[in-house]
């Protein structure tokens, strides 16, 4: 008889991860802080070059009003020299003289513009790098409770639903953002608490008849003086009961497998690969099929059983799935790129690419929605997807030329 299930710790994890995303160029992410700092500098730069223009123009202006001369040159023989304009020298006549002065006047003017004009565009290159430093910093402190709400979320997503952001300060906007964020996440604690607890309690309600009845049967299978004709409903009884008991387990592994996996342990994929074939290897050889397998180390982060368990579905389904003389069946193992890979193939039926997607539904076959055979309950590879999808990989499935499937499972390392 199966045990009563114990009391409930720890919540099931959610099933889904945050999409990562890793950008070229960091600094070139169009992120909320980047876009106000932004916002704010060129607020700033736009208000320092109007400012600017408006002071250089009634500097113009000023100097226009007062750029006549005050004083006109008159006499004989009068003599002027300045270092500053070589060209009052070089007068002839007070004509001359005065249409120097007047020239060197404007020099002047000009000369005394382009130096304001100069220094205001050095000062406001200064301001404004002040400004987008200044922007930049006040944009992060009126952000950072968003990066909170995001940290927690990322922490909720890996971990457990237990972790709240619990927002301090003044009630505003970001404040009741993360309020309801936190309400949400209780809402979802409850939830697969409750998720959790039906589980356990299916367990244990579904097990224990199938295990009284297989134990009446096997006990009645031992009586030599039963007739044959009991003996065989026996048998084909217990064939049933065996049969729902795969299918209850599958179910309930099926439903663990959805959460993401908390406690992650060093885990080699070819010696899950080489554990599944030893225990296909008799099944293989009742139906003619050859198993053979290359599995080089690829050491992942993850559950050993349950990655043991992908790895035996689709050995199994390789196995059951094959052409009835001369099939086989290869499994190999690789570390690639921040990836560890598990690939299946085998020969088989020809399978249309546009089924390939319906083999990974509960209950589903090539051809048929309902299980009805001898080769399973229909949950080998919806298992197998649950599982490297709580792992943080994926499952693809491929037709091979010539019939069969190539089953390739990525995960990371």
């Amino acid at each position: 008889m199966a045990a009563s299930p114990g009391p409930v710790t720890v919540p099931p994890k959610p099933t889904w991860e945050p999409k990562q995303q890793e950008a070229t160029y960091p600094w070139l992410r169009p992120t909320i802080r980047i876009r106000l700092t932004l916002l704010y500098g060129g607020m700033f730069l736009i208000a320092g070059i109007l400012l600017l223009s408006i002071i250089y123009m009634l500097a113009a202006q000023a100097l226009n009003d007062a750029g006549g001369l005050v004083f006109q040159v008159s006499g004989t023989n009068v003599r002027i020299s300045s270092d500053t304009c070589p060209q009052l020298g070089a007068a002839q006549n007070n004509g001359q003289l005065n249409e120097a002065i007047k020239d060197c006047t404007a020099a002047q003017r000009q000369h005394a513009l382009d130096s304001l004009l100069n220094r205001a565009l050095l000062a406001l290159v200064g301001l404004s790098i002040i400004a987008f430093a200044f922007g930049y910093a006040m944009a992060g402190r009126v952000l950072s409770p968003l990066g909170r709400i995001n940290r927690t979320a990322r922490r909720v997503a890996g971990t457990d639903l237990s972790r709240r952001i619990e927002l301090d300060g003044p009630d505003d906007e970001l404040k009741e953002l993360a309020d309801t964020f936190d309400e949400m996440l209780d809402r979802l604690e409850r939830a697969f608490t409750a998720q959790q607890r039906f589980v356990g309690n299916a367990s244990h309600e579904l097990r224990t008849p199938l295990a009284i009845n297989r134990t009446l049967l096997e006990v009645h299978l031992s009586d030599p003086d039963a007739p044959p004709e009991l003996q065989q409903l026996g048998k084909t009884l217990l064939a049933t009961n065996e049969r729902s008991e795969q299918l209850v387990e599958g179910l309930l592994l099926l439903a663990r497998s959805d959460n993401q996996i908390v406690e992650r342990k060093p885990v080699d994929l070819a010696e899950v690969a080489d554990r599944a074939i030893d225990q296909a290897r008799a099944e293989a050889a009742a139906k003619g099929v050859e198993v053979r397998g290359e599995c080089a180390p690829a050491v992942v982060q993850g559950n050993g059983v349950l990655l043991e368990r992908i790895a035996l579905n689709l050995v199994q389904n390789a196995v059951r799935y094959n052409v009835p003389e001369g099939g086989w069946v290869e499994v190999t193992t690789e570390l690639q790129t921040g990836q560890a890979l598990l690939v299946v193939s085998n020969t088989g039926p020809v399978v249309p690419a546009y089924e390939i997607d319906n083999l990974f539904e509960p209950f589903r076959r090539l051809r048929t929605e309902r299980t009805g055979s001898d080769k399973g309950v229909g949950l080998g590879l919806s298992i197998a997807r649950s599982v490297a999808r709580a792992h943080g990989g994926r499952i693809i499935a491929m037709p091979r030329e010539g019939g069969g499937l190539v089953m390739r499972v990525t995960l990371p390392v």
